[in-house]
């Protein structure tokens, strides 16, 4: 099974609630997981890794690689990268980024990597997600919601992919929010972007690890990321 880079259409879309639910997932069914987010950025957490992101998944992932792996670079301030770079004076290290995701693909079967913000958050000046995805060379997951405006978010952050020549696995819908009815929706969003959605997850409120397996076993097809 490939490695996958969990994207967005938006920020706050719940690429870390998607990413842990998947993490847990692919865990029971006795695969070796391992999870990453290249850069991180709030306030540091007083224990454990200083990403608060970093500590959901690898509880869901049940790993506890190095901070420096699974999370190379921390900003002090939310933003993104390249706003901290400017803001900060600390550049963003992609070099260390993608050495650290090939670490982390020798000691794990998949590496699920949740991005930052949406699919066009800039981490240089010329340099933005999309261009880390294309040089990690694995395929995305773009997570999406349910409100209205979501068609045109995911019909534009599927043009990006294709664009940048990024494989998109699949779809999947974060059903927190009031708006689209799923099952047209799902229909929509098939029809126009010729991309599978992979399911839809209702609001979570119970976020333990049986919790999350139940609520993707049930709403997630797991057989379509290992073809």
């Amino acid at each position: 099974m490939k490695s996958f880079f969990i994207t967005g259409t938006d920020t706050d879309i719940g690429k870390t609630y998607i990413t842990a639910g998947l993490a847990v997932s692919l865990r029971k069914l006795n695969i070796d997981v391992g999870v990453m987010k290249p850069f991180a950025a709030g306030t540091a957490q007083k224990k454990g890794y200083k990403s608060e992101d970093i500590d959901i998944l690898s509880h869901a992932a049940m790993v506890r690689d190095p901070e420096n792996l699974v999370n190379p670079q921390f900003f002090k301030i939310s933003a993104s990268p390249y706003t901290a770079w400017k803001k900060l004076k600390t550049k963003p290290k992609i070099s260390t980024v993608l050495s650290s995701f090939r670490k982390l693909s020798k000691l794990h079967d998949v590496v699920l990597v949740e991005g930052m913000g949406g699919i066009m958050t800039p981490i240089l000046k010329d340099y933005h997600i999309t261009n880390l995805i294309k040089d990690m060379k694995i395929p995305t997951i773009i997570v999406t919601s349910s409100k209205i405006g979501t068609v045109n978010h995911t019909i534009m952050t599927v043009k990006m992919c294709q664009k940048y020549k990024i494989p998109v696995k699949g779809i999947i819908i974060n059903n927190f929010d009031k708006g689209y009815e799923i099952k047209q929706l799902k229909k929509d969003l098939e029809d126009l972007t010729g991309i599978k959605v992979l399911g839809a997850i209702p609001f979570l409120k119970d976020l333990s690890d049986s919790s999350l397996y139940n609520i993707f076993k049930k709403n997630i097809n797991l057989k379509l990321l290992s073809k």
